[in-house]
């Protein structure tokens, strides 16, 4: 009988969602081998990891040539180094709908053609166009790159009109290398995200809705299933579903909505597993990771539902004491192996139970060993309107 050869899967980029993804790849008998321009990016901590720059297309060419197929981490990942490897392996997501989710323009633009409303928006380019383009959109606003920046990076909230000169200062040196973004400011009632997979088969499937709770722009807690969804969850799911046939995607993506008179705002799409599914590793019967391995190698996708429901700590700046999380019931700990450093994502717990009065129990405990209740208010104020 002849020796099963494993598939590799090769991941653009080596931080803790490559590191993730490798962990979730392992039981499905599938290597990981990760190429990323840090010689410590976490995943190497689970997997090899080549060290190699964006634009290194010699090592590029050997590690395509040691992989089955290539996927990425993040989103600032050069489309035209996907690209370039999808003429010599096959990548997924694709580069085309890598690009689109890298450039807020265009983003907001496909959003709006999928039947998905946004806030209004104008590009920016010269001081003069962001006053034509704040008296088109009014104030308050957000004044953002076109590229690169997230968590609250790259962005420059004006209050007013009279805070364009500070706006320009901010971020005018970016205009001309990657455009900028007027953005409406909108009065949200409450975010929401809907992760969703789409295999190479076509077949399609999301996650419970999200709902989420940012602090400073960087996800600070996340609740799963949202509570009160009414139809959102088929009109997230349908917007999803277009958004994905449209790309021709394959793998996980999320989209990021705001709810506003209970109508559903485009807000941003992450075209790559994302931090308001990590929940999932727990609480769903197949999490976002299995699921992205899954539709990258053409096997069929999992279960999405919920096992239950989970709240989801994220864990920003340093770590706290384990010992809390550890040593309740049904708590999952999660250190992503990452220096200490403000605003850097350093890891998770998720929390879960069957209803929600015992999930707020839990919650509530950990939260109070930790000195965290402000951080785990919002969470708790939703499960005791359930």
């Amino acid at each position: 009988m002849s020796e099963r050869r494993q598939p590799v899967m090769g991941v653009l980029g080596g931080g803790q969602l490559a590191r993730m993804l490798a962990l979730a790849a392992a039981p499905l008998g599938v290597k990981t081998l990760a190429v990323d321009n840090l010689a410590d990016a976490c995943a190497g901590q689970v997997a090899p990891l080549v060290v190699a720059d964006w634009t290194d297309y010699a090592a590029l060419a050997a590690f395509a040539a040691r992989v089955d197929v290539v996927t990425f981490d993040f989103e600032n990942v050069p489309a035209e180094t996907a690209r370039w490897l999808a003429e010599r392996v096959a990548v997924f997501p694709n580069p085309q709908a890598l690009a689109a989710a890298q450039d807020r323009l265009a983003e907001k633009t496909l959003f709006r053609e999928c039947g998905l409303a946004t806030p209004d928006f104008m590009a920016v380019d010269t001081r003069e166009q962001l006053d034509q383009a704040l008296a088109a959109v009014g104030a308050p606003a957000i004044l953002k790159t076109r590229r690169l920046g997230y968590d609250g990076k790259g962005q420059f909230r004006l209050h007013a009109l009279a805070d364009a000169d500070a706006a320009w200062a901010a971020l005018g040196a970016s205009a001309a290398k990657h455009g900028l973004i007027l953005e409406a400011f909108v009065p949200f009632e409450r975010e929401l995200s809907v992760l969703a997979v789409r295999g190479r088969d076509g077949e399609f499937r999301t996650w419970p809705l999200t709902g989420n709770w940012h602090v400073d722009g960087v996800l600070s807690m996340s609740l799963a299933p949202a509570p009160d969804i009414g139809q959102l969850q088929s009109r997230a799911t349908a917007l999803a579903r277009t958004l994905a046939e449209r790309l021709d995607y394959v793998g996980v993506f999320a989209l990021e909505l705001f709810v506003k008179d209970g109508e559903l705002l485009g807000n941003e799409m992450a075209p790559r597993v994302h931090n308001s599914g990590h929940w999932s590793i727990e609480g769903a019967h197949t999490s976002q990771f299995e699921n992205h391995v899954r539709a990258v190698l053409g096997l069929p996708l999992g279960d999405t539902g919920a096992c239950g429901l989970s709240a989801m700590f994220n864990w920003i700046g340093e770590l706290p004491q384990e010992a809390a999380v550890l040593g309740a019931v049904d708590a999952h700990w999660h250190d992503y192996g990452k220096q200490a450093r403000p605003g850097r994502k350093v890891g998770h717990a998720t929390v879960c139970a069957p209803d929600a009065g015992l999930l707020a129990a839990r919650l509530s405990e950990i939260a109070t060993a930790l000195g965290r209740e402000q951080q785990a208010a919002p969470v708790l104020q939703a499960l005791n309107l359930r």
